[in-house]
């Protein structure tokens, strides 16, 4: 059995506290490098964006006999992918960082690409592309997490959830166009 107290007395705590209140969330206790948090952050922040606007496009562009279950599949995961960006960039504020919304650089920020597709298979099949490329980015960003920062991990880890749930109704609208 560990000698090591489950708990800093309640003096310590207290006084901890009190130190560097202007950190807000981020106390002495927050293990994590905070640069290298905020810097995934805003990345994982670029490729929601992104995912928003190819989504928003696709929904806009889609036409044919399947276009509008589709299209509206396309709406809600824009909805979603905006709801996603708005739960990161709120914990980058919680972290004492900035979100990065400028357009400027916003494609080489994202982990995910903006590509419009041809065709409504081809627009599926983009998005199908980027939710797999936001899966292995999420999982890699909860692994590096860890322990370090829970709080950001299970955000990611719910993100994550719906990225997936994301890809599996893809998948199925491909599947029910017979590709």
């Amino acid at each position: 059995m560990s000698s090591k107290p489950f708990l800093s007395d309640i003096q310590t705590l207290r006084e901890r506290a009190r130190k560097h209140i202007e950190h807000g969330a981020v106390t002495e206790g927050y293990a994590a490098d905070r640069a290298t948090v905020l810097k995934i952050l805003n990345e994982a922040l670029a490729t929601e964006i992104i995912c928003v606007l190819r989504y928003k496009r696709h929904y806009f562009m889609a036409s044919g006999i399947n276009a509008q279950s589709v299209a509206d599949e396309f709406l809600q995961h824009a909805n979603e992918e905006q709801g996603h960006a708005d739960q990161i960039a709120q914990r980058i504020v919680q972290l004492g960082g900035e979100p990065n919304f400028s357009p400027e650089g916003l494609s080489s920020r994202s982990h995910a690409e903006y590509v419009e597709g041809d065709s409504l298979i081809d627009m599926i099949k983009e998005d199908l592309i980027a939710e797999r490329i936001a899966i292995d980015s999420y999982r890699e960003m909860i692994v590096y997490l860890h322990n370090d920062d829970p709080t950001t991990r299970r955000m990611l880890e719910g993100i994550l959830a719906v990225e997936e749930e994301h890809a599996e109704d893809l998948v199925s609208l491909l599947q029910g166009m017979g590709t």
